[in-house]
């Protein structure tokens, strides 16, 4: 079926169940392609039930998870065109639409996870969030999504020599594949839904992603080696359609606002047991997991910056970026 065909399905349901919602409740759409047991997916949740008493049942939240709505790519889409409210995607996805935001996915940009969440939290985050709009996509809020390391099915990734020859799977991000040729590998873009069967076949050798997705995907019944080089710490973003967005009151907005914003906290701690649920599990499921030294990652994709040394609004970015506290 061609993309196009799929949306324009994907318009028609959503039209359908559009007509049969309550008159006296905003019934508001949310899709994502995460696994319900996912952190994000729990937090959802739980914005859903406190956009219902804030709003005093004025407005609901309706999720669907697990690709049902199509592909993160596909979910934008259907938010510029106003044919679904909102969606969750990683930024990887998102710097396609919104091209600051590949700003995100350049390799060892954040020190530690604290300094990720001052830059989020803080003005820079805000920026580029707000920066989305004129690509009829708002942000509302990061979720943390970890940081992303390399699994592989016959051999565990020590040094970037290691990466050599092989087929990576990788995001629909220039940034990502630039990064994965910097290191010698071959990067290949795979969906996510589609990603446990093309390491099945052969279609790839391995992937990168964070513990949580990676256990969750069950990709670890064909990879047995993860590599926490933790080359970059990708948040996810939760998005609203402006469409949509402008069609609510003022009062609507801060409703969805103030629910979106305390979902954040919640989703953090669950992210972190989820993060070391995942480890323990992984090792439990036979995976080797090993913790290379990062010098020499860092030192090979040195050159993926060299292309913001040309664009001043960016390379200040980067500058800003590393000189948050």
């Amino acid at each position: 079926m061609k993309k196009w065909q799929f949306i324009g399905i994907i318009v028609l349901n959503l039209s359908f169940w559009s007509c049969i919602k309550t008159t006296d409740s905003k019934a508001v759409k949310l899709a994502h392609g995460l696994d319900v047991n996912h952190s994000v997916h729990k937090a959802m949740l739980h914005m859903a039930e406190d956009l219902q008493q804030i709003s005093g049942g004025k407005m609901t939240l309706k999720i669907y998870p697990n690709q049902q709505l199509g592909s993160e790519r596909e979910c934008l889409e259907l938010l510029q065109i106003g044919s679904l409210e909102m969606t969750k995607v990683s930024v990887g996805t998102l710097e396609n639409f919104a091209p600051k935001m590949k700003i995100f996915g350049l390799p060892f940009l954040f020190k530690n996870k604290q300094h990720a969440f001052n830059v989020l939290d803080g003005p820079i985050g805000d920026e580029l969030l707000n920066d989305a709009e004129k690509y009829w996509l708002k942000g509302l809020c990061y979720y943390d999504a970890g940081s992303r390391s390399f699994y592989t099915k016959n051999k565990p990734i020590e040094t970037p020599k290691d990466l050599k020859g092989l087929k990576i799977r990788v995001m629909e991000s220039v940034t990502a594949m630039n990064m994965v040729q910097e290191l010698g590998g071959s990067p290949t873009p795979i969906s996510w839904g589609e990603l446990y069967t093309s390491l099945q076949q052969g279609v790839v050798d391995g992937a990168e992603n964070n513990p949580p997705s990676f256990y969750l995907s069950k990709h670890y019944e064909v990879c047995k080696y993860y590599s926490l080089d933790e080359h970059t710490m990708l948040p996810d973003v939760l998005l609203i359609g402006t469409y949509f967005w402008n069609s609510l009151t003022e009062q609507e907005q801060k409703w969805l606002q103030k629910a979106a914003n305390q979902s954040v906290p919640y989703q953090r701690k669950l992210w972190e047991n989820a993060e070391n649920e995942a480890l323990v599990a992984l090792k439990e499921a036979g995976v080797a997991i090993s913790f290379p030294n990062k010098t020499a990652f860092i030192e090979k994709v040195s050159g993926v910056l060299e292309p913001y040394k040309n664009d001043a609004i960016m390379y200040d970015l980067i500058q800003k970026i590393r000189n948050t506290k």
